[in-house]
């Protein structure tokens, strides 16, 4: 059972090229994870070997980004691993796969709102402006707290700027992505010439298990990479320029976080680096660099801006086909005359705000890599099937070293699994469950699929 194209099926239109599905991708990966994680994994699990934590981490997404490659290029719709699980696993998988992905998306947008509105706070205390403790933070009542206004503001600005059109938002991404590479690249540069290589002694301070540990850790540093493949609807010549946008945005990531690490670990003790929250910022300032530090810190806010705005418009595209398919209320595939789903944009970005005004960052992480990694897999597992599925044209872009990569990725993804905790599985499980009540009440009585079967 495959899905099908109705007569009457809303489509998006096609104004992307290669840079900018690469710009997407930077801009969706390069953000919260650069400017928080190698300070916090270093300093727990890895030491100086967060180097190779990001190494391992950055070959399982691209592996997993091949495989996104070859679905990209051969399905060219909205919904990313939702819509392409739904052709070769049909809807039961797909409906599975889609949930756990508006995990990952909504998530991501209210976690790395959260870490934006802390950069915001920092910035303005500086100022010496401070925002009335009541709404400056999550709902904490011990502290004082009870709703995070930045956070929430930000994640509607950014749904309100994405309703007026693709086009429109990715010339503000882009020109924040600019901003953002050109930061981490002056802390790279200007970092090197402080560097002692006695910094890197020992190297593995907490064995290779530690390693390991931190790719788990580290993961949520490249989650976003696939947003790009939810763009195949509006990308022109989807064939070639999907695999060069998922796989370029990749590449500069991965190459960025190690030589970011790299530096970072060498100009300062990886012990020096517990319960720094802000470890690039913090490095400099150790260097009495304190203005190059304050620039990082903008760029940071400028970094975390375009991660909520990919995240999002991966989150409302997903919506989007989920809608057009009938597992979810036909609303959220109703668009304007710009061919913009406009009412499913806004509804992500107000949910999404509250989420990130209510909820704790530390509660908001926990859940996102798990999701991911289970869409990771199962995309992997999905080009055994596609390669077997004669109604796909086979032109278009291919995994190499086929089968090998495709199931190196999907034992990679899962390894990286069992090393997340407990918490962790029984929070997914109960979200998988809620997913199931859904399709089971809704979905499959509303799938436009079973409509054109019956």
């Amino acid at each position: 059972m495959f899905k099908q194209d109705t007569e009457n099926t809303v489509h998006l239109n096609k104004t992307l090229g290669p840079f900018d599905l690469t710009m997407l991708g930077v801009g969706a990966v390069v953000g919260g994870g650069i400017f928080i994680l190698p300070g916090e994994v270093a300093s727990i699990v890895a030491g100086p070997g967060i180097m190779l934590s990001f190494i391992i981490a950055g070959i399982a997404c691209c592996l997993a980004a091949l495989c996104y490659s070859e679905f990209a290029s051969k399905l060219p719709v909205a919904g990313s691993a939702y819509t392409y699980s739904y052709h070769v696993f049909g809807e039961g998988i797909a409906w599975i796969l889609g949930w756990s992905l508006l995990l990952e998306y909504g998530l991501a947008v209210a976690a790395i709102a959260s870490g934006w509105s802390s950069y915001v706070k920092s910035l303005l205390e500086g100022f010496n402006l401070h925002i009335p403790a009541a709404i400056s933070g999550s709902y904490n009542p011990a502290n004082g707290t009870y709703f995070d206004i930045p956070a929430f503001l930000i994640v509607v600005v950014i749904g309100i700027l994405l309703s007026l059109g693709i086009r429109e938002s990715t010339r503000v991404n882009n020109l924040m992505v600019l901003i953002k590479i050109a930061v981490v690249v002056l802390f790279i540069v200007v970092g090197a010439f402080y560097v002692k290589p006695d910094n890197w002694t020992p190297f593995l301070p907490f064995g290779f298990n530690g390693v390991i540990t931190g790719a788990s850790m580290v993961f949520f540093a490249y989650i976003g990479f696939d947003a790009v493949s939810t763009a195949s609807e509006e990308v022109k010549n989807p064939q070639r320029n999907m695999p060069i946008g998922i796989i370029a945005s990749l590449a500069v990531c991965t190459l960025l976080y190690i030589l970011l690490s790299a530096v970072l670990t060498g100009v300062i003790s990886y012990d020096k680096l517990v319960g720094v929250s802000a470890p690039v910022a913090f490095a400099l300032q150790y260097l009495n660099l304190n203005w190059i530090a304050g620039l990082l810190s903008l760029g940071a806010i400028v970094g975390m801006t375009t991660v909520i705005l990919v995240m999002s418009y991966g989150g409302t595209r997903l919506i989007f086909a989920m809608g057009r398919d009938g597992l979810l209320p036909k609303t959220f595939a109703k668009v304007n005359k710009k061919n913009t789903p406009v009412k499913n944009t806004l509804i992500f970005a107000f949910l999404m705000g509250l989420v990130a005004g209510i909820v704790p960052l530390a509660d908001l992480a926990a859940l996102i890599n798990i999701g991911t990694l289970f869409a990771f897999s199962m995309v992997s597992l999905g080009i055994l099937f596609l390669r077997r599925n004669k109604d796909i044209p086979d032109s278009g872009f291919k995994t190499p070293l086929y089968p090998f990569i495709p199931i190196l990725s999907f034992v990679l993804c899962v390894y990286l699994m069992l090393n997340l905790s407990k918490v962790t599985w029984l929070s997914f499980a109960i979200w998988f469950v809620v997913g199931l009540c859904v399709y089971f009440l809704y979905g499959r009585k509303h799938s436009e699929l079973r409509k054109t079967d019956l």
